[in-house]
């Protein structure tokens, strides 16, 4: 009986402790800097992170869409942060990486300046995006928190936001309505 009673408290401990891991990866953000600020995105969205690549340019899109690249045999789009927040655009040099992110059973890659860091932020950490002050207006459309990380912050990204919002949409409507009108003329 001992031998059976140990199995089933390791058996306990072992299903205790997968969920508690699972909650850890939840508050584990990939950190990166755009410009002259860190962002932030949780790492159940990461991929991977890859070397910068050649990238195929897909024509009349809009700038921050960067085009798309062959990894391992998927083609994926990839998009520019810093054009994304109409930031100054900036040289891709050494550091310059690409994170695969999956959204939704959808890969795309984020260019980035640099990665900074993994880090793991508390939900007690972090705070709602400020609604005062001189914020850029493209960038906190898609930061839904702020996470203190010591003495820094960094802001932290909805990726769903990043790369689904109303600009994107209305492209595919404004779309629609030209093949509309030119079915009507």
């Amino acid at each position: 009986m001992d031998g059976i009673s140990e199995k089933k408290h390791t058996q306990e401990n072992q299903s205790q402790t997968a969920p508690d891991e699972r909650d850890a990866d939840k508050s584990m953000y990939m950190t990166f800097k755009s410009g002259n600020e860190y962002y932030g995105l949780k790492i159940e969205y990461v991929s991977e992170i890859i070397q910068f690549q050649a990238i195929t340019p897909i024509p009349e899109t809009e700038d921050y869409i960067r085009g798309l690249i062959n990894l391992r045999g998927k083609v994926i789009p990839v998009i520019d942060v810093r054009l994304r927040f109409r930031q100054k655009p900036f040289e891709y040099d050494d550091r310059t990486c690409i994170i695969v992110l999956n959204v939704k059973s959808m890969l795309v890659g984020l260019i980035v300046e640099k990665i900074a860091e993994v880090v793991d932020i508390a939900e007690d950490n972090i705070l709602p995006p400020p609604t005062l002050g001189r914020v850029e207006k493209a960038q906190s459309k898609y930061v839904y928190g702020i996470g203190k990380v010591g003495d820094s912050v960094k802001l932290l990204l909805d990726p769903d936001r990043l790369l689904n919002d109303e600009d994107l949409s209305s492209l595919d409507q404004g779309d629609e309505n030209d093949s509309d009108e030119e079915r009507e003329a």
